[in-house]
């Protein structure tokens, strides 16, 4: 593990409005949510519907209006289960947002007739656009679903989740653990707030993230033997950990997902699990890690058809 200083601001010292006005200024779109995602909705699978829950507005910061898109099963029955499946909370993390559209076009259409589904494919399209873990605020959706939140990608998709269920089965959120992490993220983080990173190992392969409260091991299990079809499985560092983490059993590690204001405990899921691929491993592809994002949801709807 090793320090890494950022660029900007003073070690120590957390940002003001000039440092993240700075870092905003250095933030450039590289790719379009309109053409790489919200083009794929054009046409949804028969038994569901496109739903357009809000609308962020970055003008005022340089930036542009995004729409924002779920997709849910056209008739919500409710004697069946209800699964919700979120991806792009951090826009960088492309597998995730691609993996849930994959999936919708895929295999949804086989799951609804067991399961309510609700997909949101990506919940902040300024970060998938400028590949950034933040909003233009230098917030991380990912540690503001709370109540009153502060950032818009999150309050958004817990104000229209909540709309349409206080009732969840599951919910799988779909996430990429990159090198970036290390060289961008982490760094920027630690300056941001005034204290000094020390970077982790990046685990080389999928793992999962589970919640503290409800660990699920069955579950994450059965998702892990789905993903390792597919792609290889992270396994612990030295000292027995994934990202810090003590690995609680093959390719989990647990967060209190709800004290962290972790998106994976917006709702009350029985089941809840976080997925986190690896597109910088040489042992994997961009394809290949969208299939892995697959593999995961398939794999944990399939254990609750399997669940009495």
């Amino acid at each position: 593990m090793t320090e890494s200083i950022y660029a900007i601001g003073t070690v120590g010292t957390p940002w003001g409005e000039a440092e993240k006005a700075l870092w905003l200024s250095q933030q450039s779109i590289k790719r379009s949510y309109l053409q790489q995602v919200a083009s794929q909705l054009d046409a949804i699978p028969a038994g569901f519907q496109l739903v357009c829950y809000g609308q962020l507005d970055y003008r005022s910061l340089g930036a542009s209006e995004y729409p924002l898109y779920a997709v849910k099963s056209k008739v919500w029955d409710p004697a069946k289960p209800s699964v919700l499946v979120t991806g792009g909370v951090h826009g960088y993390e492309t597998s995730g947002v691609q993996g849930a559209l994959a999936f919708l076009q895929q295999q949804a259409v086989g799951y609804s007739e067991h399961f309510n589904l609700l997909i949101l494919p990506c919940l902040s399209p300024w970060g998938y656009e400028t590949i950034n873990r933040w909003n233009p605020k230098a917030l991380d959706p990912n540690r503001s679903f709370i109540s009153n939140s502060p950032v818009a990608e999150s309050a958004l998709a817990m104000a229209y989740v909540y709309s349409v269920s206080n009732h969840w089965l599951a919910h799988i959120d779909l996430h990429e653990t990159t090198d970036s992490d290390n060289s961008e993220f982490r760094p920027a983080k630690a300056a941001r707030d005034g204290t000094v990173n020390t970077n982790w190992n990046i685990p080389d392969g999928f793992y999962l993230v589970g919640d503290t409260q409800q660990p699920a091991p069955d579950f994450q299990q059965a998702v892990i033997e789905a993903v390792a079809k597919v792609t290889h499985i992270a396994e612990p560092d030295e000292q027995g950990c994934l990202i810090g983490e003590p690995v609680v059993q093959p390719g989990v590690i647990v967060y209190d997902t709800k004290a962290a204001g972790l998106c994976a405990g917006m709702t009350d899921a029985v089941f809840v699990t976080t997925t986190e691929v690896y597109p910088d491993s040489p042992r994997s592809t961009p394809e290949n890690c969208i299939q892995a994002q697959q593999a995961a949801i398939a794999g944990a709807l399939d254990f609750l058809l399997r669940q009495p």
